[in-house]
């Protein structure tokens, strides 16, 4: 792998690291400073543990003898010095499969009996239940063994026609499935519905995770993959051979399941050194390849500069041999300088993005409130130095001022608390909208629409009924929220004019963008449902299949937006309530000074040497918060692994 790409990486890496740091600092001076609340030290550790499990994802799809499996040996796995995942033809792997990094279980390969698609489960559930999956350990020690585990990816078994059409995998009406037939009744399907690698690369470790795809009858009979695991890869690899050209499943692939739904897409065509000629000029080579791509990319609609061109198999050989001519001959740097510094960089800034809006608002909101109090503590200095060589009469006029000032506050504190135990009131409303019982009920009357028929005609009643109450959940969020956001600006404003607080607006609640998955849910739906194959057949199985992964992702959709609803409503009241309660603290401290010097003019000086002490504490609060907030707030560096390496 190209020395950019592995700086970027872990670049990656040490970046994510700070903000973990970030937040765990910004969690040890909550415990030295303030009060300890037990859910929001619940949210900093959840907060935390995604951290640590976050992995930027490369999906790699592609009709079966297109070379994927050997692209994830060339790209990731060449310092194995031999392939890791089984490439070879008619060898390949047969199941999806995901390879990463978890550091809490040692390396394993884990695998889903394709028995499991009786069951009325998504892989999402059964990934929660390891009793489910065959576990085997991987020998890191020796490769023999490595590659013998390895090889279970490639395992197939024969069943009869009506178990297969059972399991969803055969249909006589689809002539694209003959080939799986072998020996009378009897058709070959995978032994496996699913793969997990754990395994410790440096570059897993650092953060990447590699989705592996076959086919389009996997694609097509698994509808979990096309609904959430390839729309949420941060970038997808489309694989072409150039010894086959387009063909029509490719294109089927390429329409139906990676055009509509992938983030970022590079198209490859693999196997360019079927054109590598000794008895022509390599610029006659480069300009047929560069023909090809430019065809290809008309033909799927992308940027020229989106169809890469290279061979897997020679990039994999010339890693292991040490060849730089030969590497740079393939045209693999080509496509590790995109992932290095297109597409890490890009999910730097989702994820400070995303990190920023979850904990950024309470850490600014803690700095707000420490330089309010060394301001506080500055005007009380002050004030106590006027003091100095006045007598009982002046200081006891002081006294009563801020006695007045302390009953005019406790009033307007005592009209708030009225207030806030309506937004209190609204805030639970608003997440009763997203209450785990409201969405069953939701995908109850979704499922009830479709009634027994699992046909295309009733899947599209379904999802008119889950989007058109999504839909209406969402408008009374949107209600609930715009009412509490008034609330808390109106509040705002009272405390600015009344008391000189800082003026703020109470942030907005921004739930757009999971309407928006809502709506694409039902998009991909309606384009399943229209499609002649599914009409035709009338598919049950898949059908309710394709409906269980479409309640799945609407289930994972409406658990993200009561996370984000919860944590704005934390977020939107939160620097207030810290307002009010360090201005009361405030006037208490100062009523009690005046006190004690309106009876000892002694304790004057004392009190100013404590104030002393206090401001040289808060300021240093404030720089350890600085600090935290930089971290948090840092931007990405796409040009850091360039300056690095001088490329």
């Amino acid at each position: 792998m190209s020395t950019t790409l592995v700086q970027q990486v872990q670049d990656y890496q040490q970046w994510r690291d700070s903000l973990i740091d970030a937040i765990s600092s910004y969690q040890a001076w909550l415990d030295d400073h303030s009060e300890f609340e037990v859910q929001q030290s619940l949210k900093i550790f959840d907060l935390v543990e995604s951290l640590k499990q976050d992995h930027v994802t490369l999906a790699f799809v592609a009709e079966f003898s297109r070379g994927k499996s050997e692209l994830i040996n060339a790209l990731f796995f060449a310092d194995f010095k031999q392939r890791l995942l089984p490439s070879d033809a008619g060898r390949t792997t047969m199941c999806p499969t995901e390879l990463f990094y978890d550091a809490r279980e040692a390396p394993y390969i884990r695998l889903l009996p394709i028995e499991t698609r009786y069951r009325d489960e998504t892989i999402s559930q059964l990934k929660r239940k390891p009793i489910e999956w065959v576990t085997a350990k991987l020998n890191l020690d020796s490769a023999d063994e490595m590659v013998e585990a390895l090889q279970n990816l490639t395992q197939t078994k024969l069943v009869s026609k009506v178990e297969a059409r059972t399991l969803g995998l055969w249909d006589d009406q689809d002539p694209t499935l003959q080939d799986m037939v072998r020996e009378g009744d009897k058709v070959e399907i995978p032994a496996w519905r699913h793969a997990l690698i754990n395994y410790p690369h440096p570059l897993l470790k650092s953060g990447l995770a590699i989705l592996d795809t076959p086919g389009l009858n996997a694609l097509g009979a698994e509808p979990e993959l096309t609904l959430s695991m390839i729309p949420n890869a941060h970038a997808v690899m489309f694989l072409l051979a150039l010894d086959t050209g387009v063909t029509k499943s490719d294109l089927e692939i390429w329409q139906k399941h990676v055009k509509p739904q992938a983030k970022h897409t590079l198209a490859v065509l693999n196997k360019i050194d079927v054109l590598w000629d000794e008895l022509k000029p390599w610029e006659k080579i480069q300009e047929s390849v560069q023909r090809q791509q430019q065809a290809t990319a008309q033909l799927l609609g992308l940027p020229v500069g989106n169809v890469l061109a290279l061979s897997a198999q020679k990039a994999l050989v010339a890693k292991i041999k040490g060849d730089p001519a030969l590497l740079a001959k393939s045209g693999i740097e080509r496509l590790e300088q995109i992932l290095a510094h297109d597409i890490i960089p890009q999910r730097r800034e989702i994820l400070r993005n995303s990190v920023t809006q979850e904990i950024g608002a309470l850490v600014l909101s803690a700095y707000n409130s420490v330089r309010t109090q060394l301001s506080a503590t500055r005007r009380e200095q002050n004030e106590l130095l006027s003091l100095s060589g006045k007598n009982k009469e002046v200081i006891h006029k002081m006294l009563t001022m801020l006695d007045q000032d302390r009953n005019t506050y406790d009033q307007t504190v005592k009209s708030f608390n009225v207030t806030r135990g309506v937004i209190t009131q609204q805030g639970r409303m608003l997440i009763n909208n997203l209450s785990i019982d409201r969405l069953d009920e939701i995908l109850e009357k979704a499922h009830g629409s479709i009634k027994d028929s699992w046909t295309t005609a009733g899947l599209s009643r379904g999802m008119q009924q889950l989007i058109r109450q999504t839909a209406h959940q969402y408008k009374h969020i949107h209600k609930h929220a715009k009412q509490v956001k008034g609330l808390v600006d109106a509040a705002y404003i009272r405390f600015h004019v009344k008391h000189g607080f800082e003026r703020r607006h109470a942030p907005e609640l921004s739930i757009d963008q999971y309407m928006e998955s809502i709506r694409a849910l039902a998009q991909r739906s309606e384009a399943f449902c229209r499609d002649p194959v599914n009409i035709m057949t009338e598919k049950h199985f898949l059908i309710r299949k394709f409906f269980l992964s479409v309640a799945g992702e609407a289930r994972i959709i409406f658990e993200r937006t009561r996370v984000d609803c919860e944590a704005w409503l934390r977020n939107v009241l939160a620097p207030l309530i810290t307002q009010i309660n360090d201005h009361k603290a405030q006037i208490e401290r100062r009523l009690e000074n005046v006190k004690k010097i309106h009876d000892n003019i002694d304790s004057l000086q004392e009190r100013l040497n404590e104030l002393e002490s206090l401001q040289a504490a808060l300021t240093k609060q404030l720089r350890v918060l600085e600090g935290i907030l930089t971290k948090l707030q840092r931007p990405p560096e796409p040009a850091l692994a360039q300056q690095k390496t001088g490329t």
